[in-house]
């Protein structure tokens, strides 16, 4: 299990490395991704690695929509690129991986944000924006929920 919370770990810092220079070159991420040096050092990225890069780049619109949504004041092209490419990731996790609970994917989120942005902003802005994201999905699940519920009776 540690052996996988660290491969996963490293997966989404390689993502947002990959995100990140995707925003600076213009590149597409997933051809980033597909090179054998997408990360200077790193190699071939893990394939959870490039299942994020994908998995970002698939659903871009509904998770800059929902980083707009969340962050009061901010649009998605004035966020630091390095928050946005991380959040991108914590993102795509919180709303399509089933088996990443949210409360993981914000943790990494924080952390990596900690590592490489400013240690004390960086890392609020993030907690703040996937907290209130979280908050938003949570909301809509019940709403889905109890729509469905009634729909069965």
């Amino acid at each position: 299990m540690s052996n996988n919370h660290a491969e996963r770990t490293l997966s989404r810092r390689l993502a947002a490395q990959v995100l990140y220079e995707s925003i600076i070159t213009g590149d597409a991420a997933w051809d980033i991704a597909d090179r054998a040096d997408a990360v200077p050092d790193a190699g071939k990225l893990p394939d959870y690695a490039v299942k994020l890069v994908r998995g970002v780049g698939s659903h871009e619109a509904e998770i800059n929509r929902l980083l707009t949504a969340a962050s009061k004041n901010w649009s998605v092209d004035r966020m630091p690129l390095v928050d946005r490419s991380i959040m991108s990731v914590a993102v795509y996790e919180m709303r399509y991986a089933d088996d990443v609970p949210v409360s993981v994917a914000i943790n990494e989120a924080i952390e990596l944000a900690r590592s490489f942005g400013g240690e004390d902003e960086s890392a609020g802005f993030v907690n703040g924006v996937l907290g209130s994201i979280a908050r938003s999905l949570e909301a809509a699940a019940a709403a889905e929920s109890a729509s469905g519920e009634g729909d069965a009776e």
